[in-house]
Formats: C-alpha cells, structure tokens, sequence
C-alpha cells in the first residue's frame, strides 16, 4: 500500500465522492454526493490545507482515504483545521489502515506547522485516543451528539 495525494488522482474522486456521502449522509442530511464531489474537485494541491491523501493497494485500487480541511463544520469556527472524512473500504477494514491514514494526516499536519489539528466523531473517540487524540467536548451536530478532539501533530510526530 502506498499514500498519494488525491491532487495526483483525481479519477478516484466521483468514487470518493459516493463512499463519503454514503458514509455520512445519515450525520449530515443536508448534503449531497455533488457536495462531496465538489469539496474534493477542490483539493487540487498538495502539502496544504485543505488536501485529501488517499490509500492505495499495490494494484492501485482504492483503500482509503483522509482529508486536512480548514473548515469542517461552520458551528465550530474557532477551531481549525481539521482531519476528517477518515474513510477505508470495509474490505480492508479492522487491518490497521484507519490508524495508518490517521497518522500519515498528522504527520502531514505536522509538516505544514500546524499546532493543534481537531477532528469530531460519533463513536470512534476509542480508536483515535489510543492514537494519541484528546476529548475536547462534546457538541450537537443534528441528531447526533459528537465528541470534539485534538492532537498537537508535533508532539504527536515526536513520540512516533
């Protein structure tokens, strides 16, 4: 497997697009796989914020992917920026890719200088603690009550 970023595949994106919006679409009932599409079609650069690193088989086919985006949900405003739509097929999942895609984020994170990266997620705050995220709060995000992290990708970098 290897890491590239969406920027140098953008053929992937109408996939990505589809996977994240039925990943989410319960979470966010406002958007839509155009959306998606969309916020995708605008991580053309790579090394800055936002981007999306994908996860590719050594045949090529897609694993997984995660995003750095500078803004995730508007009600959160003040805290920026953000790993998010950490997504891997359920295929390969429970093979360490989550963690994997996680930490290629931070480190990239990292790289950018960035001090504090958050993320929000409804269930998974086990899986990202034991990467090294801290609980932040909780907030209402529609139906859903989500659990507001933060890493300092520095440290994090440090103690990899």
């Amino acid at each position: 497997m290897t890491f590239h970023y969406l920027a140098d595949h953008r053929e992937l994106a109408p996939q990505l697009a589809a996977l994240h919006y039925a990943e989410w679409q319960l979470l966010l009932p406002d958007w839509s796989e155009a959306a998606a599409l969309a916020e995708l079609n605008g991580h053309t650069r790579r090394a800055a914020i936002p981007t999306t690193l994908v996860m590719l088989a050594n045949d090529g086919g897609l694993i997984g992917s995660v995003s750095l985006l500078r803004e995730d949900d508007a009600r959160l405003g003040e805290h920026s920026p953000w790993l998010a739509s950490l997504l891997v097929l359920p295929e390969f999942r429970g093979r360490g890719h989550g963690a994997a895609l996680v930490q290629r984020g931070v480190a990239e994170a990292a790289t950018l200088g960035v001090a504090t990266l958050y993320l929000y997620t409804a269930g998974q705050q086990d899986f990202y603690r034991k990467l090294g995220w801290r609980d932040c709060g909780e907030f209402a995000l529609g139906a859903f009550t989500v659990q507001l992290m933060a890493i300092s990708p520095a440290a994090a970098r440090r103690s990899a």
